[in-house]
Formats: structure tokens, sequence, C-alpha cells
């Protein structure tokens, strides 16, 4: 597939975009600042640009089969990741090209309680709160989309770079856990179920996670 990927620097752009290429796909690398170094594999191909800006997003993704974005604001900035996705949504509106979202885990009800988002469960960290709220928001406009063929993919509560295992299990809205209550995924499996959604799409217009 040729696939573009916005937030491709990131540290969960990078690992979706080297089990992209490991699958044998073409893949479009966006940055902002084509002089900020990147190091980015030789075998992409760059392109500059805004996934807030629905014009870009409109001419990079022309003929592309599939954009996946992991973009993640700094902190202070959690306001601008809903200005980014109305940016994504406006310019693939009508496109027919298919929009697979890294999003957050806040969302994700907890097992065993009478339908607690995590964001709002006791103990939840103070300091990612502003980012958990805002892939509510993200998530809530996705939903409300209705000219993109997009799909959301909720991490793990913990979300950390490992090692690629392959090996973990796949939920819908409820956040999954293990026998001693842990929720977590590596940053290279995650990249693996998104691009396993990308190659054998499942979960179209709709909410997925995945976890050990």
């Amino acid at each position: 597939m040729r696939i573009t990927v916005f937030g491709a620097t990131g540290n969960v752009g990078r690992r979706v975009v080297a089990e992209a290429l490991a699958r044998g796909h073409q893949v479009t690398a966006v940055v902002r600042n084509p002089a900020k170094p990147h190091d980015l594999p030789s075998t992409v191909t760059l392109a500059v640009g805004d996934a807030g800006t629905p014009e870009d997003v409109a001419r990079i993704t022309a003929g592309q089969d599939l954009a996946i974005t992991a973009t993640r604001p700094v902190p202070g900035s959690e306001h601008e990741l809903a200005a980014t996705t109305r940016g994504l949504l406006a310019g693939l509106a009508g496109s027919g090209v298919r929009l697979l979202a890294v999003g957050g885990a806040g969302s994700l009800t907890v097992p065993g309680t009478d339908g607690t988002v995590l964001v709002e469960s006791p103990g939840f960290p103070d300091e990612i709160r502003p980012i958990a709220l805002a892939c509510g928001e993200q998530l809530d406009l996705y939903r409300a989309d209705e000219q993109v063929d997009w799909t959301y993919l909720s991490p793990a509560a913990l979300l950390e770079p490992g090692v690629r295992t392959g090996r973990f299990r796949l939920g819908l809205d409820e956040l999954l856990v293990d026998a001693d209550g842990n929720s977590a995924i590596s940053m290279e499996d995650l990249a693996v179920a998104l691009l396993d959604e990308a190659e054998r799409p499942v979960h179209r217009r709709a909410r997925f996670t995945a976890a050990y």
C-alpha cells in the first residue's frame, strides 16, 4: 500500500514507519520543518506539510491508499489536538483515503466499574490528564464525522518503548488488563496492531484497543 504517516518523527510514528517499511509498503513521512534533523529511513518519501491544514492533507494524501496519524502536541498545547483532527478530517473528506489514528487510553472504560473511564478513575496521574482529555475530544470528533473512513486505536494504559513480540490482545472500548490488573503494550507492538488493521480492516469507523 501507499501510506502517508503524519507524526512520523514521534516515538510512535517512527515505529509505525519502521513496521510499514518492513512489510513492504511505500511510506511517505510528513514533516513540518524539512531543515530539522529527522533521522528517518532513506527509503521513505518525505513530504512537507501540517496535519492541521486541510490543503496540506489533501495534497500529501492524493493518490495514497491510507493515512496514519500519530501526532502529539507538546505539553501545554494539548488543545491543538482537536484542531489537528479537524484539519485531517477536512483534508480527507470525500477522498476515499482511509485514516488510522493513534489516540489515547483515557477514554477507555475501566473493567469492573459502572462505566467509569480511565481518565476519571481514582489515582489517574494529573500530569497526563490534559492530553487524556484532549484525546477524548479527538475521539468524539471522529465519531461525529460522516465523510471519512476512519479507525481509532487506543493503546493500553502504559505505552512505552520496548520490543516487538507480535503477541497481544485486541478489544473495543474497555481497557484491557492482565491477571494482575496491569494494562500495557510496547510502542513496537502497537505499530504491529495498527499495520494489521491497515492490511486487514476490521474496525472501520470504530475504536479498538490493544494490550498484553
